[in-house]
């Protein structure tokens, strides 16, 4: 037994499933009114996406390169490249929320009046369930690695 690859499998797993809450809970909180306290929520909480999302990479090259299957294994694997392209669409589709996020934060510090366009929100919406969709590609095609496919 390997504890590295334990370990490393172990903080993997944790920071994925801490990367789909933080998806779920924008999901709910664009749901409903977007008052200034939402606002700065949810950019706390993107924040935290993006710190997640980083170590998520970082532990992951971890995993290919101390991890028990080798990076051989990776390299050659079309279904890891099809997660590695599911997690990459998935921080492309982030971009726009985070974007606005900022945005809507700022502008309802400096203007207490401030409301979200209808148009902004709705589009943020769409990217936020896109994000959400795509991201379970991502253990579907973790356990079909784990399991030999695509090697």
């Amino acid at each position: 037994m390997d504890t590295t690859d334990l370990v490393l499998a172990i903080g993997h797993h944790l920071l994925v499933f801490s990367l789909a809450g933080i998806i779920g809970a924008e999901f709910v909180l664009i749901r409903g009114d977007l008052p200034a306290g939402t606002l700065k929520r949810l950019a706390g909480i993107d924040r935290h996406y993006g710190a997640i999302a980083a170590l998520i990479i970082i532990v992951g090259i971890g995993r290919v390169v101390w991890g028990l299957k080798g990076w051989e294994f990776y390299v050659h694997n079309w279904v890891f490249w099809a997660k590695m392209a599911a997690f990459g669409i998935v921080g492309l589709l982030s971009i726009i929320p985070t974007v606005r996020f900022i945005s809507w934060n700022r502008q309802a510090s400096a203007n207490p009046s401030f409301a979200v366009p209808t148009s902004e929100l709705a589009s943020v919406k769409t990217y936020v369930r896109a994000e959400a969709l795509v991201f379970l590609l991502i253990p579907v095609f973790a356990a079909a690695m784990a399991r030999g496919y695509g090697y």
